[in-house]
């Protein structure tokens, strides 16, 4: 049987400026940027809440690894821990800008030429979010000039 991927809910999230800890082009740009708030939409409905970080490193080629990590409180009042690890890579003429300061360039990349996927793990606090734990899922994210979207698919 082949897997279905079902949408089960979309964040719509805002980041800061990133800090860059790093520009080696032996061991890649290393940044941190903080998740500043956010909205969930869909099977689960609430809001993201300030505290989170993405931590990323850019290697030479321009492959992005990245590890966010943030909180969700719904809107009936639970809350939740999101940990998404994943890459993302952009069309080759892009990756040298990866390395500046101002990335303001990824809203002239067609979004369908940005590869961007992860993997997240919740860690739920409540036996009605239960069901996130008991299955996988996959995300696939969209960059936006402040923020990023994010579609979380239930593999089914």
């Amino acid at each position: 049987m082949t897997p279905e991927l079902t949408l089960r809910f979309s964040l719509n999230l805002t980041v800061g400026a990133p800090t860059i800890v790093s520009r080696s082009p032996e061991f890649g740009k290393r940044q941190l940027i903080p998740i500043l708030s956010g909205t969930l939409s869909g099977a689960i409905r609430g809001r993201v809440l300030p505290g989170g970080v993405d931590s990323q490193i850019i290697d030479a080629h321009g492959l992005c690894r990245l590890s966010a990590r943030y909180a969700i409180e719904t809107e009936d009042g639970d809350s939740f821990y999101i940990e998404n690890n994943g890459l993302r890579r952009i069309p080759a003429d892009w990756r040298a800008r990866l390395f500046e300061d101002d990335l303001s360039f990824f809203s002239e990349i067609p979004p369908g030429e940005i590869y961007f996927r992860t993997t997240p793990q919740f860690e739920i606090y409540s036996d009605r979010l239960r069901w996130l734990t008991e299955s996988l899922f996959i995300a696939s994210g969209t960059r936006r000039p402040a923020g990023l979207d994010i579609d979380f698919y239930q593999v089914n």
